[in-house]
C-alpha cells in the first residue's frame, strides 16, 4: 500500500462509502461501476477494514483493474478501472 500523500490517479466517478459496513461499500461500488463505461475509473472511499479483502477479490473476479490503493488513518481509498 502507499501513503496518502502520493499523487492520486484521475477518476471519472467517486463513491463515498465511509461509515458503511460490509457488504455495503462493495455493493454500492458495483452499482456505480454499472453506470460507468468500460475503461472509466471509480474512486471509492471506505472505512471498513474488510473492504481491503472485498475490493481485491471483487476486482480479480470481475476483471476490473485495481489501479491504486491508499490507506491512512483508518480510511481506505481504491481506484478501480472498469473492465
Amino acid at each position: 500500500m502507499t501513503e496518502a500523500h502520493t499523487k492520486e490517479p484521475p477518476c471519472d466517478a467517486e463513491l463515498d462509502a465511509a461509515g458503511l459496513e460490509c457488504p455495503m461499500p462493495l455493493l454500492k461500488a458495483k452499482l456505480e461501476l454499472n453506470r460507468l463505461a468500460s475503461g472509466e475509473v471509480l474512486k471509492v472511499t471506505a472505512t471498513d477494514p474488510g473492504s481491503q479483502r472485498d475490493f481485491h477479490s471483487f476486482a480479480k473476479l470481475a476483471g476490473h483493474t485495481m489501479l491504486h490503493e491508499e490507506t491512512a488513518d483508518g480510511v481506505f481509498r481504491y481506484w478501480l478501472r472498469k473492465a
